[in-house]
């Protein structure tokens, strides 16, 4: 398809057409346009509202799409440089789900880096497979787990030749990239799968001179987090396949799980947002690695804090960096990122992504504007100022490789009993629990506790961070196995 097609927007051109019709409702929702809910009218308006309908004919149904739907997927497709794209109205979580439940069955074992997001995880918990996991490198200065290394890869897939597929994170959260074409080409050389979770990385595909993108390295599925970076509402994703995978079997795996009452508030926000990237994501995130590269090169003006970038990568465990990211460590101000974090917003009412133990990140998008780089800025700067410590030791790292004793579903799915934290070391962990964002699990179901995970969640929970995952809502007791 060239730029001409690129125009249209069959998914958002269908709710217009359909909107003019005025037509009668006696199917859901039943707020019926908004007429029985005139509170929901004045919070998100009138022409938001009566665009919330249900799946009909001529608006197609995203579990067997036949016309505009379609027409939207192949146009996403085609824009992503891939073999067929689906568009996802649960989020990236559901994408990265499917993704391995449409390669992996009870018993097939996978590999993937144990700083994963959640999500795959949690598929584990869902299809039965089994984990073997690749251990990261981790950077010391700013404690973050790395990307992986092909030879790190390469030593477990002689170890372990029966595996279904490699599963990798790419960028990270922080913007770390792995060397994903010599990874591809060694899951292939294998015969294995490669799966890539690109939550946060469309722009790879339409901004120039940034690390390489999943399918144009020939992976085989990759989820995208349009609502991150594309500029779509949250929770819509789009799921890419490549090298033949059969799509007809991907579709019926992905409505294994995906509501059959999909938004089109969501399906229409993706396919307005393709159509965005594919006619000006060049020069969208163009001005994006501008204000990024202009926000870090001022707070490393500043001092103690240490906005990183390109100068990390060395060629392996930092094989590219995203410089859209704007990742900054903080304790070289005495300050953990989660501490930072608060600051921001109580004092500053400034909304960054996330914070950590060590680390803050402010997500920088095409939604962005030079004053709002200034502000956070300015705000840092007064930070440092005013709260800045003299520094103490800090536990480094956001992540502890645990020891895996049993498959997360097994775990997941026996016997437990809930015991205070402190008396959990030396047993099997039967629930997640994780700082959420970024939504890596400190442990998963099947891993063995340690003290020194035990006195991490401690302290991630003293400095404020919000732990997840567990069924004792303030994480002070965990669920492990009898």
């Amino acid at each position: 398809m060239d730029k001409r097609s690129q125009k249209r927007a069959p998914v958002y051109e269908a709710l217009e057409a359909f909107a003019r019709k005025r037509v009668v409702p006696f199917d859901v929702p039943g707020h019926k346009r908004g007429r029985g809910n005139p509170e929901l009218v004045q919070l998100l308006g009138e022409k938001c509202v009566g665009l919330d309908v249900n799946s009909m004919k001529p608006l197609d149904n995203l579990c067997h799409p036949v016309s505009v739907i379609r027409e939207a997927e192949e146009l996403a497709a085609d824009a992503f440089g891939a073999e067929h794209a689906f568009l996802m109205v649960g989020g990236t979580t559901g994408a990265v789900q499917s993704m391995i439940l449409s390669t992996c069955k009870p018993g097939d074992e996978i590999i993937l880096p144990r700083n994963v997001h959640k999500s795959a995880i949690n598929a584990l918990v869902l299809c039965g497979a089994i984990p073997v996991y690749v251990e990261p490198k981790t950077e010391n200065r700013i404690g973050i787990a790395l990307g992986v290394t092909p030879e790190e890869v390469e030593k477990v897939m002689i170890a372990h030749p029966n595996a279904k597929a490699l599963l990798i994170n790419n960028p990270t959260y922080y913007g770390i990239c792995s060397d994903v074409k010599t990874l591809t080409e060694l899951a292939h050389k294998y015969g294995m799968k490669m799966l890539v979770d690109e939550a946060h990385g469309t722009h790879l595909y339409f901004g120039e001179n940034l690390p390489a993108n999943a399918m144009a390295v020939g992976a085989d599925m990759a989820a995208v987090s349009m609502h991150k970076s594309g500029g779509s509402l949250t929770q819509s994703s789009i799921l890419l396949t490549n090298n033949g995978m059969n799509s007809d079997y991907v579709r019926q795996i992905i409505n294994l799980t995906q509501t059959t009452s999909a938004s089109y508030l969501l399906i229409s926000s993706l396919d307005i947002s393709r159509r965005n990237l594919a006619l000006r994501g060049a020069e969208s995130f163009a001005k994006v690695v501008e204000m990024a590269e202009y926000a870090r090169s001022e707070i490393n003006e500043i001092g103690g804090y240490y906005a990183y970038g390109r100068e990390l990568c060395n060629g392996g465990s930092i094989f590219d960096y995203d410089v859209t990211k704007l990742s900054v460590y903080t304790q070289g101000i005495g300050l953990t990122g989660i501490e930072v974090y608060d600051l921001l917003r109580d004092e500053y009412d400034i909304q960054i992504e996330f914070g950590d133990i060590g680390n803050i990140l402010a997500y920088i998008s095409i939604g962005d504007r030079i004053r709002d780089i200034e502000r956070l800025v300015n705000a840092l700067d007064d930070i440092k100022r005013l709260y800045e410590k003299e520094q103490s030791p800090m536990i480094s790292g956001d992540y502890i490789q645990p020891k895996v004793m049993i498959t997360p579903q097994e775990a997941f799915y026996s016997e437990k009993k809930l015991i205070p934290l402190e008396e959990t070391a030396g047993k099997i962990c039967g629930e997640f629990i994780m700082c959420y964002p970024p939504g890596i699990p400190i442990l998963a179901p099947g891993e063995m506790v340690t003290q020194e995970i035990i006195e991490y969640i401690k302290y991630a929970k003293e400095k404020g961070c919000s732990l997840q995952g567990t069924e004792d809502l303030e994480a002070n007791s965990l669920n492990v196995l009898i």
